[in-house]
């Protein structure tokens, strides 16, 4: 039986995949290999794999918010186990293009939800966000807060995409874990994310773009230290007891936290980067983006006390090693 990786191909789903790998699990993975950023990365991240894993690896370009060919695609391979991460990401392109977010998120969710109905698998686990939990004041950020009020289509759809999970765990006794990432750097990274066009314009001697006067905070959380929570998760589904779970279900559903549990301010992270670089940013300051808010920061108690999930990367560590590898992939002095 194989593990089945959403969005194997995009940042996240690639790391997870090659986790899993390290480790001795068989892995599908499935992505839709869209144009939102460089088809040519996603193409690299795949190959990666399949060079440095070899047969345990087996990627399929499969549209998951096509229900029959993710159905028609998958009927032949066993699976028993789902880390569910593809998805339309962006808050600034969701207010661009919000059918898309639906497609891929709701649409989407749906179909991953029914597949793993029919083939009855053990687990479950899926990528939320930290965007549900708006223009929260409450900080950090707890699974407990009310989440009713997103500021963004995308925040929109992850809300959503709990709600189903809930339904699903409720009537069909679906074992599920949702994820709320945080903000999320690292080797192999989104050119979307601030931390990818930073580096990008510092090494081209271009301005970059500070949103807010600077004035925000981020919780800045490495790649490897998201996949250990990814697979503590994905490795201990919750129980179908009837106890209230994390998020508050009582069905075999939980949400979690993943983050760093710090809140860097972003010119902090800026004065890290350039340190990195070894050259300093042209900074210009524009107005806050619609969508957008002020500061993340994630509560790790639920995560802490169910699994032990520990961060350990600060960013004076994150960030240096994004840097080498930024370095090396675009082939730079």
């Amino acid at each position: 039986m194989a593990i089945l990786v959403t969005g194997a191909a995009g940042f996240i789903g690639y790391h997870v995949a090659d986790r899993l790998l390290a480790r001795g699990e068989t892995i599908i993975g499935i992505d839709n290999l869209n144009d939102y950023y460089s088809v040519a990365l996603k193409r690299d991240r795949i190959e990666d794999l399949a060079t440095r894993r070899g047969d345990a690896f087996r990627f399929l370009p499969i549209d998951f918010s096509d229900h029959e060919a993710l159905d028609r695609g998958l009927d032949e391979h066993g699976i028993d186990r789902i880390v569910h991460l593809g998805a339309q990401a962006g808050v600034r392109y969701s207010i661009e293009n919000p059918r898309a977010y639906v497609q891929a998120n709701v649409v989407g969710h749906l179909n991953i939800l029914e597949f793993a109905r029919h083939r009855g698998v053990a687990h479950l686990a899926y990528a939320s966000s930290s965007s549900v939990y708006g223009g929260n004041t409450s900080l950090p950020f707890r699974v407990e807060d009310r989440v009713d009020h997103p500021v963004s289509l995308y925040a929109a759809t992850k809300k959503a995409d709990e709600l189903m999970s809930e339904t699903y765990a409720h009537l069909y006794r679906l074992p599920q874990t949702g994820l709320r990432f945080f903000t999320v750097y690292g080797p192999w990274g989104r050119p979307d994310m601030a931390l990818w066009l930073f580096a990008k314009a510092i090494f081209a001697g271009e301005p970059i773009r500070v949103f807010n006067d600077g004035a925000m905070r981020r919780d800045f959380t490495y790649i490897d230290d998201i996949v250990s929570g990814i697979l503590a998760c994905l490795d201990n589904p919750p129980p179908d007891n009837g106890a209230e779970k994390a998020g508050g279900s009582h069905a075999p559903h939980r949400l979690y936290n993943i983050g760093n549990n710090t809140s860097v301010p972003l010119l902090r992270m800026i004065d890290v980067l350039e340190e990195a670089c070894g050259r300093p940013a042209i900074r210009r300051s524009e107005p806050m983006q619609p969508g957008d808010v002020r500061e993340t920061y994630a509560d790790l108690g639920a995560i802490a006390r169910d699994l032990g999930y520990v961060p350990t990367t600060p960013i004076e560590v994150g960030i240096p090693a994004f840097v080498r590898w930024f370095k090396a992939y675009h082939r730079l002095g």
